[in-house]
This record gives C-alpha cells, sequence and structure tokens, in this order.
C-alpha cells in the first residue's frame, strides 16, 4: 500500500554512506508483501568505521562534558518536537515495516517516542555528583560522567519507540551513538538519524547502521571499543550478546523476555478486567514483551470470565494493518508465524482446550501474510509451554487459582520476571501482590500502561538494568568519586 519504496544508507560521522559490501537487502510489508524500503547490509567493517566515529566524537569533549548538558537538552527537545511534527510519517513507514496496526503506531507509539526525548530533556540536573560527608578534614564528591561509546540494539516489534528509550538518556547524559535497528524495521531509525541531522546533533555523536545480527550485531556486542551495550531482544540472543560482551567485560543492559502473569481476582471489576486482559494479551497481535498472555483467573469466576473473554476476542478485526478498523494485523514475518503456530500445535498436543483462533487468517489483497486469529486456550496448566515460553503472537493462556497465595505461586512460576498485573477492588490485597510477584513492573487495575517518568526492566531472565525514568540515568553514566584532602601535613608510613 506503500507508493514510495525508500532508499537508505549508513548514517555515520554525520554522512550517508553505502555499506562496505556494497549489498542491500529489502524491508518487506508483512501483510501485503510490497517493498517497504531498501537499506545496507552492513559488514564488521561498517561497525568498525561507525564506532570509530563516535569515539572520536566523545573523546572532543565537546559533547560530552558537563558544562554542555543544556545543548544537549535542546537538542533532545528538538528531536522530540520533529518527531511530532512528523507522526503521520513516522507511523506509516512503522506500521508498513513491522504490520502493527495504524491505530497503534498513530496514536500511541511515535507520540511517546516523542515524550522520551522530551523528558529526559528535563534531566539535566539529575546528572550532578553528590558531596560525600566525611569525618575529617577533607572535602568528598562524586562526578556523574558519561560511560563513552555506547551501542544500541532495538528490535521490531517497538522499533522507533524503544530506539527513543535507548537514545534520549545515552545522548542526554553525554554519551555517543551507533544505533542498530532489526532488520525487519529499519525505516524510522534512518528518519531518526534525519532529524537529528536536521536539528544539529554534531557528527559521530549518533550514528546508525543497519544489517543482520550474526555480522553487525555480533560485531558490536564484541567491539573493544565499545563502552556499553543496551540490548531488547529475546532472552536467548540477549544471553549471546552478554556472552560476547564479556570478552572485553564490556558492560550490557538487557530488556529481555516476558510472560506476564494477569491476575483477575473475584472482587475485580469484571468489564475493566475483560478490557485489560484483552489489551494486554492481542495488542500489537503479542508481539510484546510485557504481553500478559498468562491469564490467572478466581476459581470462582473463572467459566465466567472465559465465556466473555471468548466473546471478545473473537470480535477483534483483523486486517491490512494500515486500515484504521483493523486491531490484530500481520505478525512481523514467516518465521514468527511459524514459531506462533507450532506453540498453538503444543498448546492442543499437551491437553489445553482450544476455545477459539489457532488458525491463519486470509485478508484480502494479502495471499501471504502473516495473520493469525486471537487465540485463546482454557484449562492450561501452569506447566505447559504455552504457559512457560514467550510466543510473541496472540496466544492467551488462561490458568485457574484458588486463593492468593497459590496466584502468587503460580504467577512467580516462570524464569521471566518483566511485568505483570493485578485486577483487585481490594487495594490491600493489590499491594501485598505487587510487594510479593517477582517482576520488574507491576500494575493495579490496569494493564499495558508505560510511562517515561517511571522505570521499566525486568527481574530473572527478563534482563537487567532500567530504562525510563530517573533511573535509566544509572544506566547511561558511570560514577566517579573525587577526595580533596585538606590537613597540612599527610600522614605518612615513612620518615
Amino acid at each position: 500500500m506503500s507508493e514510495t519504496v525508500r532508499s537508505y544508507q549508513h548514517f555515520v560521522d554525520g554522512k550517508w554512506i553505502e555499506s562496505d559490501s556494497n549489498r542491500r537487502f529489502e524491508s518487506v510489508c508483512p501483510a501485503d508483501g510490497e517493498v517497504v524500503a531498501t537499506v545496507p547490509d552492513g559488514t564488521k567493517t561498517d561497525v568498525d568505521r561507525a564506532v570509530a566515529a563516535a569515539r572520536q566524537a566523545f573523546d572532543k569533549d565537546e559533547w560530552s562534558s558537563h558544562l554542555n548538558a543544556p545543548e544537549r537538552a535542546r537538542l533532545l527537545r528538538a528531536i522530540g518536537e520533529e518527531i511530532r511534527n512528523n507522526v503521520d510519517t513516522l507511523a506509516e513507514m512503522e506500521t508498513l515495516d513491522s504490520g502493527k496496526p495504524i491505530i497503534e503506531t498513530s496514536v500511541i507509539d511515535i507520540h511517546l517516542a516523542a515524550d522520551c526525548f522530551e523528558y529526559f530533556a528535563e534531566l539535566t540536573a539529575e546528572l550532578g555528583g553528590r558531596q560525600v560527608a566525611l569525618p575529617q578534614n577533607a572535602l568528598d564528591f562524586t562526578l556523574r560522567e558519561p560511560i563513552g561509546v555506547m551501542a544500541a540494539i532495538v528490535p521490531f516489534n517497538f522499533p522507533l519507540l524503544l530506539a527513543a528509550f535507548k537514545v534520549a538518556p545515552m545522548l542526554l547524559a553525554g554519551n555517543t551513538v551507533v544505533l542498530k535497528p532489526s532488520e525487519y524495521t529499519p525505516s524510522t531509525a534512518f528518519e531518526l538519524a534525519k532529524i537529528a541531522e536536521e536539528v544539529g546533533v554534531p557528527a559521530g555523536v549518533f550514528n546508525v547502521i543497519s544489517g543482520f545480527g550474526p555480522e553487525v550485531g555480533q560485531a558490536l556486542a564484541e567491539h573493544e571499543d565499545v563502552d556499553k551495550i543496551s540490548f531488547t531482544g529475546s532472552t536467548r540472543t540477549g544471553k549471546s550478546v552478554m556472552t560476547s560482551a564479556a570478552k572485553s567485560l564490556t558492560k550490557v543492559t538487557l530488556e529481555l523476555g516476558g510472560k506476564g502473569p494477569n491476575i483477575v481476582f473475584a472482587d475485580a471489576d469484571l468489564e475493566q478486567a475483560l478490557d485489560g486482559a484483552v489489551l494486554g494479551a492481542f495488542m500489537n497481535q503479542g508481539e510484546v514483551c510485557i504481553a500478559g498472555t498468562r491469564i490467572l483467573v478466581q476459581d470462582s469466576i473463572y467459566d465466567e470470565f472465559v465465556e466473555a473473554f471468548v466473546r471478545r476476542a473473537k470480535r477483534l478485526p483483523i486486517g491490512h494493518p494500515m486500515d484504521w478498523e483493523t486491531r490484530v494485523g500481520s505478525l512481523v514475518h514467516r518465521q514468527q508465524f511459524d514459531k506462533v503456530m507450532h506453540f498453538i500445535e503444543s498448546g492442543k498436543s499437551q491437553g489445553a482446550k482450544l476455545l477459539c483462533g489457532g488458525e491463519k487468517v486470509s485478508v484480502e489483497g494479502c495471499p501471504d501474510g502473516a495473520f493469525v486469529a486471537p487465540t485463546v486456550f482454557a484449562d492450561v496448566d501452569n506447566s505447559m509451554e504455552i504457559a512457560q515460553e514467550e510466543i510473541f503472537g496472540p496466544v492467551a493462556s488462561i490458568i485457574r487459582f484458588h486463593d492468593e497465595d497459590e496466584a502468587v505461586k503460580l504467577a512467580n512460576e516462570s524464569c521471566y520476571g518483566l511485568a505483570g498485573a493485578v485486577w483487585t477492588e481490594n487495594i490491600k490485597r493489590g499491594l501485598r501482590m505487587a510487594r510479593k510477584l517477582r517482576l520488574g513492573t507491576v500494575w493495579i487495575n490496569q494493564y499495558n500502561r508505560l510511562c517515561v517518568e517511571a522505570p521499566f526492566g525486568g527481574y530473572k531472565q527478563s534482563g537487567m538494568g532500567r530504562e525510563l525514568g530517573t533511573e535509566a540515568l544509572d544506566d547511561v553514566t558511570q560514577v566517579k568519586n573525587v577526595y580533596v584532602e585538606l590537613e597540612d601535613q599527610i600522614i605518612t608510613l615513612y620518615e
């Protein structure tokens, strides 16, 4: 449905350049197979060039100096403003690249990306250090300094938004950045580079290179001149990134997989809980790390909830992602479709009760689209594969529980710990549950609500470090201690 096929080059050291390989590849809309853009097929040499540019820009000190923080904040505000000025274009590109509904990219994703840049622009005061109280006659204080060259590797499900999560605090703190977008959704990363260039971000401070994980991603993870890597993606790939980074003791922030428990108590507002559960399970076709696909329902309302949830799931409009009526678009590529169908077959073979969905959906004009009907399994045992593995598709597993203790036990029986929710009218219960759940984010009577002001990250195998909020600055800075001796005489062990 796109009338124009865009052509991009790497953005390195303020210049648009071709890959060392002279190869290119296409970004294709997963719904209709139309080519959206062509981009360079990056190499290790391209990575070396981008990292060298970032290192040179950082070492000049004009960018990274603490005195330059107000100018960095000004540039972040300008980036946020330009993102808002181009919402329609960016939303369309994001939708065509990824297959997610245009209503999500237009109303949520692009605006939240702008929010992110604007929020961090207001945090320059948080970059200061503190004075340390010492008993002796001395002065001691800390400095919060940028880490250096940072690599940001982002996935396909929220391409521009997750880039903003990383890039905004990195730049505010005075770091320089090499951004690698997913090979499936590269377009808006290059549009972000255009915006950075237009607003005056200095050459080498922000670089974007496209390519595939085994070459470009691996080269970034292993690069000895990258000071820190921030990666969002699957837990399996995150472990690989961490292993590669360990060769040079490169620091890492990892935002990885999840299997969100969405817990509904009998005293919950049922209509609100149902709305939240549908949003949690099926937003962006379930291609969301915080997706609430493990729905735990108290036994006294279990049957009523399941019946109503299935009705809602069946009503969700499935269609081309550029259709404003669509609520469930296409999965991002055929491999993801095959993976989701594997898990659906696993659920059936392990004895879960398939109540709706579970099959490919035909959409007019999209014969090869990767559309999967919203799928609901009931009577799921928490040990089943569909309850334990991150599916990354529109597949919900509904699990019965009896009381609060059992809900906590079931929710915490997972290798993941990213996010989840509790639905109850008893605020004391909600707060008790929040304490007991081993999750980085717990919503009470809400789901999928991310605020740029609040920290985001996981427990257990859902990652390490935090993005968003003032806590994000801890992951893009390092602390130096300075001790000043004020005594006239130095104590010595030697005459």
